[in-house]
């Protein structure tokens, strides 16, 4: 847990230290790094997402719901143990994401910077008690990355993707921030019952963070695709 922190307070640092010695010099191209970068990453979401998928309908067909809730083999099945294990390391190098846009010199939104630390922290510090509802927040979150990272790539490669795919790919973030609130609900519910292995500070903070998502996630997804451009005036 305490590598967590540490990996979160260098990352803030470099984010801020990046943004002050790139102010006065010129934003950097790094068209093909960012291509393998955000390709590396979605073939490796792609996969994650294919294996902890297969591995959760396996078991909400065999056990129902409230078992792909509770059960905790997804943290030590043959396959989905190594894809856990890989997630949870998998959010260090993505802060890498954040390099780019500073040396880009884009806009560096609060939602970005604070998504990629919260995620880490929870990550890390969740994994080692193999809480219940692991297996549906890995899996949403492989999903979702899965599509938000080939989006990266073909854009970085100057390819024309249709507005609805953006879209729909913020619209995915928000129902997996609905989800895992409502996750985190049912296990808190079904832990008083004894078969829901979780801890309600673990609750507490998996709520807080899906919560506080959601209201950003969706405070992006008015700003971008609904909220209505500023009026011109024309000068005569």
């Amino acid at each position: 847990m305490s590598k967590s922190f540490m990996f979160s307070a260098l990352y803030a640092a470099l984010v801020f230290a990046g943004q002050h010695y790139m102010k006065p010099r010129p934003k950097m191209n790094l068209r093909l790094p960012l291509v393998l970068w955000s390709l590396s990453l979605a073939v490796f979401s792609i996969i994650g997402a294919v294996r902890t998928g297969s591995y959760m309908l396996h078991i909400l067909s065999h056990g129902g719901f409230r078992q792909s809730i509770c059960d905790q083999s997804f943290y030590n099945g043959p396959i989905s143990k190594f894809w856990a294990y890989a997630f949870v390391l998998s959010k260090a190098p993505e802060l890498g994401d954040t390099a780019f846009i500073v040396l880009r010199k884009q806009k560096l939104i609060f939602l970005h910077w604070y998504h990629h630390i919260t995620v880490l922290l929870y990550s890390w510090y969740s994994y080692k008690d193999m809480v219940a509802g692991g297996g549906w927040f890995m899996t949403m979150n492989y999903t979702v990355h899965a599509f938000m990272y080939s989006y990266y790539a073909a854009r970085a490669a100057g390819l024309r993707v249709p507005r609805p795919f953006a879209v729909l790919i913020t619209s995915s973030q928000i129902a997996q921030m609905v989800m895992g609130v409502t996750v985190s609900a049912l296990v808190y519910r079904w832990m008083q019952q004894g078969d829901c292995h979780s801890r309600l500070d673990n609750i507490t903070w998996a709520t807080l963070m899906y919560l506080s998502y959601l209201l950003l996630f969706s405070n992006f997804f008015y700003q971008t695709y609904l909220r209505p451009l500023p009026k011109t005036t024309k000068t005569q």
